[in-house]
């Protein structure tokens, strides 16, 4: 050790002593400055460095090289229960003075400061990290990693559906930060990322080596409504729903189970996109081919209904084996109808052989075959003229489509409907699905068409109405349509009439109007057309005429040389209008008391 020396300084001011001025030439601030100068520059929410000085059961006091000491409680070094003094801990600086001017330190928050700068540099640098499961949560697990909880989605736990997620709880494995939300300190890491990588380059080199039509041997790693995902050893590949089996497959589970080891056959595959397409039928013969070579045309099979759709029905007679039921071949009706009237999914049904193509595999079947044809003998069951009791299927403008029995349909024109109702729609007469009395008129068996009537079972009363309606005989009617070409006027026995404006007039002058009774004359009947011509006005006119004509023949009379009463002229008489009664005609009475009968 050196020895000290007591010899006075010759310079002291022992003035500036005596008066607290020690500071020679250096005022106080100098001073000041130069000792802070020779402590720790330190900021708040800074992470440092401190040694621990001292410690009892509650508080550590620690040294950070600032001008006070920070005291720690004891709890946040649990972690430590070997903590003593002299060691260096990391804190983190809350406050460089608090009211009491005490240093702030907190050695928890330093621990969590330097976990979430280290997770971020993982994240940046693709780095590998080591977490601890605690626990499973909604959707997946919380992993420990530097004191931080983060998140591990169950979909990135591995590159396999997770059927047992606890067998993960309470083990250390290695991660992948892919994800860091800096707002709300969020944190999401995944196992799968590291073992996609791998399993990328295993894929190149098992892809490299596959050919089409090779047979590998996989296991069921996840069954979908579309098909069966199996793992080759490294690489996934999907079998289709509808390369699962050669009969028809609702769910693939009633063909395979999960972790089921099986062969399949490469169909497809894509390099670019690791797509892998894959066929467990193909490892079968087909049904096709064990197809009975006895089966022909127009045999009889049997078989269930597996698909329905509008046009007609799949039925299956072997499985793997179908054939198409189209909806013209269900009924012999020509009627536009859904094959979902006839039958659905699951029915057993008998068919006939209608097509069969073994090197197309197709095959069309037939169930109205299995009836006779009713157009067969169609003249000897519906010769012309014979009746028939149909049903109404259906209008058009000009007619009424019916159906006598299934597959036989015909069609009364509209004219054949009455012989007295002028009928301007089908609608008028009758309704879709009644029924209706018919005659059988003509027969079309090319088209399958019988050409009917209606009004053909009654007699034609225009044979009478035309000794009722002669020309010049005048009648009672009664308006019921007034239209701008003329009117419709109803005449006794259901028979109607029409009339132009000019003969609508009335003595007075004014138009006839709707519903009004008046007497009518007969100026054209004809018979072949059922048309009746009628006019009011016609019979005051003649009646007009024939009294100028008198009134004349009297005047010329006048003037005249009496002539001896031998050789005088016929005397020019008005046309007698004489009513046609029925009760002169006995067959007409016959008429009305029938017609009367069908109007009520």
């Amino acid at each position: 050790m050196s020895e000290l020396k007591n010899t006075p300084i010759e310079d002291f001011d022992w003035d500036a002593y005596e008066t607290g001025e020690t500071a020679g030439d250096k005022s106080r601030e100098e001073l000041t400055k130069s000792y802070d100068e020779t402590l720790n520059t330190v900021k708040d929410k800074d992470v440092t460095e401190g040694t621990v000085i001292a410690m009892n059961k509650r508080e550590v006091v620690v040294n950070i090289g600032y001008k006070s000491d920070g005291i720690i409680s004891i709890s946040e070094f649990r972690y430590n229960p070997d903590l003593k003094v002299g060691d260096t801990v990391e804190v983190f600086i809350e406050n460089q003075e608090d009211k009491k001017g005490q240093l702030v330190l907190s050695h928890r928050k330093a621990c969590a400061s330097r976990s979430w700068e280290r997770v971020n540099k993982a994240l940046e640098n693709d780095e590998i990290i080591k977490g601890y499961v605690k626990c499973r949560t909604k959707g997946g697990m919380i992993v420990d990693v530097f004191g931080i909880e983060a998140f591990l989605p169950g979909s990135q736990i591995d590159v396999r559906p997770i059927r047992d997620y606890d067998m993960y709880v309470d083990k250390t494995m290695e991660f992948k930060v892919v994800k860091i939300n800096q707002e709300y300190r969020n944190v999401v890491v995944s196992h799968k990322a590291l073992i996609e990588a791998e399993l990328e380059q295993q894929k190149k080199e098992i892809i490299a080596k596959l050919e089409k039509g090779q047979v590998l041997e996989g296991t069921v790693k996840n069954i979908t409504p579309y098909g069966v995902f199996i793992d080759l050893g490294g690489v996934d590949g999907l079998i289709h729903i509808t390369d699962l089996s050669w009969g028809r497959v609702s769910d693939p589970k009633e063909v395979v189970q999960l972790d089921q080891k099986l062969n399949v056959v490469i169909l497809d595959f894509d390099n670019e996109k690791k797509r892998i397409a894959l066929g467990l039928k193909q490892l079968m013969p087909h049904p096709w081919d064990a197809l009975s070579t006895d089966l022909k045309v127009g045999d009889h099979v049997k078989g269930k209904v597996v698909v329905m759709a509008d046009y007609g029905a799949f039925v299956e007679i072997a499985p793997g084996v179908e054939g198409l039921i189209h909806v013209s071949e269900m009924s012999w009706s020509q009627h536009l109808r859904s094959a979902q009237d006839f039958m659905k999914v699951g029915d057993e049904v008998e068919a006939v052989v209608l097509t069969l193509d073994r090197e197309e595999r197709k095959m069309s079947l037939g169930i109205k075959q299995l009836k006779k044809d009713p157009w067969e003998d169609v003249e000897t069951k519906y010769a012309i003229g014979s009746k028939h009791t149909a049903k109404v299927r259906n209008f058009t403008n000009f007619g009424v489509f019916v159906e006598i029995e299934e597959g036989v349909d015909g069609l009364i024109h509209i004219s054949d409907l009455s012989w007295t109702k002028k009928i301007k729609h089908p609608s008028e007469f009758t309704k879709v699905g009644n029924d209706i009395e018919v005659q059988v008129l003509e027969i079309d068996k090319d088209n399958r068409r019988l050409s009917l009537g209606h009004k053909q079972l009654e007699e034609n009363p225009w044979e009478v109405f035309e000794n009722i309606f002669t020309v010049g005989s005048i009648h009672e009617g009664t308006i019921t349509e007034v239209m701008d070409k003329g009117a419709v006027i109803a005449l006794e026995y259901g028979v109607e009439g029409f009339a132009t404006p000019k003969h609508l007039v009335k003595a007075d002058g004014s138009q006839a109007k709707l519903d009004e009774k008046l007497q009518f004359k007969v100026i054209e009947f004809n018979k072949d057309s059922k048309r009746i011509i009628l006019s009011h006005s016609r019979i005051r006119e003649d009646a007009e005429k024939a009294e100028r004509r008198a009134a004349a023949g009297n005047n010329a009379e006048s003037r005249k040389p009496r002539a001896p009463r031998a050789e005088k002229e016929e005397k020019i008489v008005a046309p007698s209008i004489e009513k046609t009664t029925l009760g002169d005609l006995s067959a007409l009475q016959a008429l009305k008391e029938k017609l009367s009968q069908e109007e009520k």
